[in-house]
């Protein structure tokens, strides 16, 4: 039974939702209207962060070169009834195949394996309300209204399973390990191997350093005559690159190893298309390394005879010297090109209609809590997540808050809880950094 194989691209950011605007405190001035009411607009929405599939992305490269990734905030809402824009959100493209956790709990977010599949990655927070939604038959001219709510912040960890654009093939020791470390960014083991190592490489190429034109090559090690009747590893390693636009194949044109080129090219075509013709068949690019080691002139006649047997052209490289290995990256990056053409029309991105969550709201808990503890000062001081949370989600002036906050905290048992305590009249207690004398 063949060992399951898998490489896996992995990049983790940190993505950040847009905070909501906050509610605006505004009361109707016009001419002629002495007792205007109040006016306030909403705060908008922050933007959302979504990952979407894009079918046209092989690599998550474009992901390395910033860590954090953030949504536009909502704005703040304004007098005259005039609510704020809602935040911008941002989305993020990967590839077709990429798995979405958590980073610091690994808890599995999403698995965007379909082109057009998205996922809501951190949530906007909910933007807060203006004055105009406090007025009551108690209250014609509130003072306050609601600050936005903060969006949310994640760590979050991406993986996807490489899968090949192009597949290098060829004998052991004919440069591919050296030839994939000269044009990617795999950096693998490179020795005088007259067998295989047994670990395939892969790497990701830039062409212009965009996304849209990176692109993998896996080395296919283990790939020797007899392979796909299971000798070496190389009917493993195939099955990595099936999906491949273009087989790279590599010849050693100087013969070093004692082997003839010309065969060896035979040898290893027939190994393919006992595997999976439909392998056999894609586009090949056919490279002669090693052409270092030969004058030019008996490399590029080495070259013509090898055209001439096989039908096709020899691009004649050399990964000591890297001569022509720019070539062969733009050679291999037209192929992938047209390929990746090829799901133009499959998925348009700018139709796909994203459907938010609920934005993050701030709830005020069900009940006012209140702890009191002695510091070693011998100071008071008063921790309550409710009235914390209040404060949070409440924009007032600094003297109104001030007194609602007492007042909550003494209809819910502040005055008997610190006399619990050991308070006394004089004593120093805190409340949110404020300070205050118990009177008794």
């Amino acid at each position: 039974m063949n060992p399951k194989v898998e490489f896996v691209d992995v990049v983790d950011i940190i993505v950040k939702a847009g905070d909501g605007g906050s509610g605006a405190v505004s009361f109707r001035r016009e001419k002629y209207v002495p007792f205007g009411g109040p006016d306030g607009g909403d705060g908008g929405d922050g933007g959302f962060v979504f990952l979407i599939a894009d079918p046209t992305l092989s690599t998550l490269y474009h992901l390395t070169e910033k860590k954090r990734y953030v949504a536009h905030n909502g704005e703040n809402g304004r007098g005259k009834k005039q609510n704020g824009r809602n935040g911008d959100d941002l989305i993020i493209r990967v590839p077709v195949g990429t798995i979405v956790k958590d980073y610091r709990t690994g808890v599995f977010i999403a698995d965007l394996d379909e082109p057009g599949k998205y996922c809501c990655v951190a949530r906007g927070g909910k933007g807060g309300r203006g004055n105009t939604h406090f007025k009551s038959s108690t209250n014609q001219a509130p003072k306050f209204a609601e600050h936005g709510v903060k969006g949310e912040e994640r760590h979050i960890l991406l993986e996807l399973k490489l899968l090949a654009d192009a597949g290098l093939i060829g004998y052991p020791n004919v440069g591919k390990s050296s030839i994939i470390s000269r044009i990617s960014n795999a950096r693998p083991k490179i020795a005088n191997y007259h067998f295989t190592t047994l670990v395939p490489n892969l790497g990701v190429v830039s062409i212009n350093d965009t996304p849209e034109t990176s692109f993998v090559v896996a080395d296919v090690p283990g790939l020797i005559k007899g392979a796909s009747e299971g000798r070496g590893l190389g009917n493993v390693f195939l099955k990595h690159v099936e999906r491949c636009s273009v087989i790279v194949h590599i010849l050693d044109i100087a013969g070093s190893e004692g082997r003839d080129p010309l065969q060896d090219y035979y040898d290893i075509r027939k190994e393919l298309e006992f595997f999976n013709p439909e392998l056999a068949a894609k586009p090949e690019i056919v490279v002669g390394n090693k052409s270092d080691l030969l004058s030019q002139e008996k490399a590029e006649e080495k070259a013509r005879e090898v055209e001439k047997a096989i039908g096709k052209p020899v691009l004649l490289v050399s990964a000591v010297t890297g001569a022509n290995l720019d070539k062969l990256k733009l050679a291999i990056w037209e192929v992938v090109k047209e390929s990746k053409k090829l799901f133009t029309g499959t998925v348009d991105l700018k139709t796909v209609e994203l459907k938010k969550p609920e934005p993050v709201k701030l709830v005020l808990p069900d009940r006012v809590d209140i702890i009191v503890t002695k510091n070693d000062q011998g100071e008071f001081e008063v921790i309550s997540e409710y009235v914390k949370t209040y404060m949070e989600k409440y924009k007032k002036e600094a003297r109104f808050m001030l007194d609602d906050i007492l007042e909550i905290l003494q209809k819910h048992g502040l005055e008997e809880k610190l006399k619990a305590a050991g308070a006394k009249d004089g004593d120093t207690v805190w409340i949110e950094g404020v300070e205050f004398i118990f009177k008794e």
